[in-house]
């Protein structure tokens, strides 16, 4: 059982379970969820479990970052803007560093934030109703930190598309673009999941370790830098007037009229 409240882990047959656990908010990532995932996975690196599967509980994967607590963000100063950057940095570097395979149960749609914790990991698995998105831009954000990753997933002329229009692709899309490992009915998915996670199992847990190892040190310099520019810029635009301006619109259900659309050059 899980001693979080936001996060519920389980350990069966070698095999560790992380559920994002707010079903009531789509598992939107408020600041509490963040440090339990980021402690779960702490923990599941340190315990003797072979392979973690990521998963979120309800009808949704993974709404992105809690709009409720964006709102909040006018009353921040610069250096709690840049705190609540780098902790979504580090659970999304965790994971792409993470030593041992890592799962991802796409259960429903996986948006913005969202996308980055269910396209990390080395495996995703996905119900053919899931839609995928770095939508942050309809709202005055940017997907700073989850650019990084994307690039090196997609390639730059597909990661500009995807960042720059905001769209939802599908499952079956994201399958086509390599962002998706395969598309499973959802009465199946943690089956099929946990079906791989024991073929996993069978290889030498070293040799996957050394594996991951080698790809994350190939990218590590250049990664760190691209980071830490992502954390400045993802703090910088929590203070713009658009940034304000779009979370408002958003949770009042209306277009957003953006201020820098009026500014005088």
């Amino acid at each position: 059982m899980s001693r979080f409240q936001y996060v519920l882990t389980q350990t069966v047959n070698g095999v560790k379970t992380i559920t994002l656990n707010r079903p009531d908010k789509r598992n939107a990532l408020s600041p509490a969820l963040i440090e339990e995932l980021t402690l779960a996975l702490d923990e599941a690196e340190k315990c003797d479990c072979g392979v973690v599967i990521l998963t979120g509980a309800g009808q949704a994967f993974c709404a992105g970052l809690d709009m409720e607590h964006l709102a909040t963000m006018n009353a921040h100063t610069p250096e709690e803007n840049r705190r609540d950057s780098e902790n979504m940095a580090r659970v999304l570097r965790t994971l792409y560093d993470f030593p041992k395979p890592i799962i991802a149960a796409v259960n429903g749609p996986a948006i913005a934030g969202g996308m980055g914790l269910a396209t990390i990991p080395d495996f995703t698995l996905a119900v053919p109703e899931a839609k995928f998105g770095y939508t942050e831009v309809r709202v005055g954000f940017v997907p700073a930190i989850a650019a990084s990753f994307l690039l090196r997933q997609v390639g730059e002329l597909r990661c500009r598309e995807l960042l720059l229009s905001g769209k939802l692709l599908r499952a079956q899309e994201a399958f086509q673009w390599g962002l998706v490992t395969q598309i499973v009915a959802a009465e199946e998915l943690m089956q099929a999941a946990n079906a791989l996670a024991q073929t996993l199992l069978l290889n030498s847990p070293q040799a996957m370790r050394a594996v991951k190892q080698l790809l994350a040190k190939h990218s590590r310099r250049r990664l760190d830098e691209e980071i830490e520019d992502a954390i400045s810029v993802n703090a910088q635009q929590r203070s713009t007037e658009d940034f304000k301006e779009g979370v408002q619109a958003f949770l009042e259900h209306r277009r957003p009229d953006w201020p820098s659309l009026h500014v005088k050059v």
